[in-house]
């Protein structure tokens, strides 16, 4: 249900476009396309005091600030700790899924950046949405945009239009000789049904 005008969602919203550009640099003058990537993705989980979620050892998200953020950003203080990851079945998934989107990066990307994007991809496949909810972006087109950047050759694949997170749990099967099935986090989003009727 959507939040009434003015109400929490909506403040959540504007916090987080503000620290975006507050990380970038400001709206217009971000530093490159990929700072503002980063920006979305470190400010859609560090305002709601979840930024372990990104799943970045604290050498990659010190990385993520300095190669991407304005001069002296550093990450809001949390006083709450989340749990990444709850389940060792869980870690397996989340070191493989790196390994597959690694397999496909991009040579004209930074290493360290690649890394981090496939670490945020991988521990995002473990929460109950659509993808591009889990990452704190603005829809599919933009989850579409990030994956050509740094791992165009997996984009190059989706010749059917499978969503995103259906896809790279289909993948990462084909790879390690799997049966195809979901990822860890897609029984919990409304649409699980329809990516997978046998199923339900």
């Amino acid at each position: 249900m959507a939040e009434a005008r003015g109400g929490p969602t909506s403040n959540v919203t504007a916090a987080v476009a503000a620290r975006c550009d507050e990380l970038a640099g400001g709206a217009q003058r971000a530093r490159s396309s990929d700072a503002r990537l980063f920006a979305r993705l470190v400010a859609a989980r560090e305002v709601r005091g979840e930024l372990a979620l990104l799943g970045l050892s604290p050498r990659q998200l010190a990385g993520v600030f300095g190669r991407h953020f304005a001069a002296g950003a550093q990450p809001l203080p949390t006083a709450d700790e989340v749990t990444v990851i709850v389940d060792e079945r869980y870690a397996a998934f989340v070191v493989a899924m790196q390994s597959l989107l690694m397999g496909f990066a991009s040579p004209d990307v930074d290493r360290d950046d690649m890394a981090a994007i496939a670490t945020i991809v991988a521990h995002a496949c473990l929460r109950p949405d659509h993808l591009w909810r889990d990452l704190g972006l603005g829809g599919r087109d933009d989850v579409t945009a990030m994956l050509d950047r740094f791992f165009p050759a997996l984009v190059a694949r989706n010749v059917d239009g499978m969503r995103w997170k259906k896809f790279l749990a289909r993948e990462l099967a084909l790879a390690t000789g799997a049966t195809p099935g979901p990822s860890p986090g897609c029984p919990g989003c409304e649409d699980f049904g329809f990516c997978f009727p046998a199923a339900h």
